[in-house]
């Protein structure tokens, strides 16, 4: 479960962190070409939607048909969706496994509460509730767990379909 929530934090702090470069990267493409034309190519950098961007002015530079330009540019954008979407599965299966591995850890938990009645027998109600109580705390941080994980991840994946929608307009714009 430990293993679930590091893998959870560090895939999540990893692609807020690129999805937020390239949200921004894509809002100020998507501005500059809507309002300025000429003027996008300034604002590039060296994050993934930049790259993207520079890829698909160096289709429209080459003198070649226009349908094979949009496939290229469909092919790029693919590979856009691709990058964005690359990790997520994780937390998705993360989201999926946690409240299983809570309940697991749940059953363990009671099956060593019923093991150690069987051996002492009912001397001590109250330390048998306590162990049930405690082996139902795996259940809760599994729960826990994974509604954080949702929260995550419908946040990560509602930035990538801004970017998308973000790119789609640059494209749109510059066939044009």
């Amino acid at each position: 479960m430990f293993f679930c929530v590091f893998l959870a934090v560090l895939i999540s702090v990893e692609r807020f962190i690129f999805i937020s470069n390239n949200l921004k990267r894509s809002r100020l493409v998507a501005k500059t070409i809507k309002e300025t034309p000429n003027q996008h190519l300034n604002n590039l950098s060296n994050d993934f939607v930049s790259q993207v961007v520079k890829s698909v002015e160096s289709l429209y530079s080459q003198a070649t048909k226009l349908d094979v330009v949009q496939d290229r540019t469909d092919a790029l954008y693919i590979d856009l969706r691709q990058e964005l979407y690359k990790k997520l599965w994780m937390i998705d299966t993360i989201i999926t496994a946690a409240p299983l591995l809570g309940l697991l850890g749940t059953i363990f938990g009671i099956v060593d509460t019923f093991l150690a009645l069987s051996s002492s027998g009912m001397s001590d109600p109250s330390g048998v509730s306590a162990g049930i109580g405690t082996a139902l705390y795996a259940t809760a941080f599994g729960i826990a767990l994974a509604l954080i994980s949702l929260i995550v991840f419908n946040f990560l994946n509602t930035r990538n379909e801004l970017i998308l929608e973000n790119i789609k307009f640059y494209l749109l714009f510059r066939s044009s």
